[in-house]
């Protein structure tokens, strides 16, 4: 025994869903729904402005201080760092200098 075409399938679906009160209540019924839905305006978008150039100024101003600032805090940083080498070094010789007696 073959089996039936899907267009003799859907013939047969088609059949038994017409004899079927309720299928074809259900059927009206989503499609009133989806002729309501598709009537309805889509409600307008809801989104915050974005940035305007002054602001996108004020950020990049205050980057750029905020890096020269980083810059000067990282020489003061070294300078320090170099004042406190030689007079490590300064003193380490004074030290010598006292063990030896002079």
């Amino acid at each position: 025994m073959t089996e039936p075409s899907p267009l003799a399938k859907a013939e047969a679906a088609v059949r038994e869903a017409a004899d079927n009160t309720d299928v074809a209540r259900i059927v009206a019924a989503v499609l009133a729904a989806q002729q309501t839905i598709q009537q309805q305006p889509a409600p307008p978008c809801q989104h915050r402005p974005g940035r305007g150039a002054g602001e996108w100024l004020a950020i990049a101003c205050a980057i750029c201080v905020g890096g020269v600032g980083i810059a000067f805090a990282s020489i003061a940083i070294a300078i320090g760092g170099i004042s406190v080498a030689i007079l490590a070094l300064v003193l380490r010789a004074l030290w010598r200098d006292i063990q030896k007696g002079h």
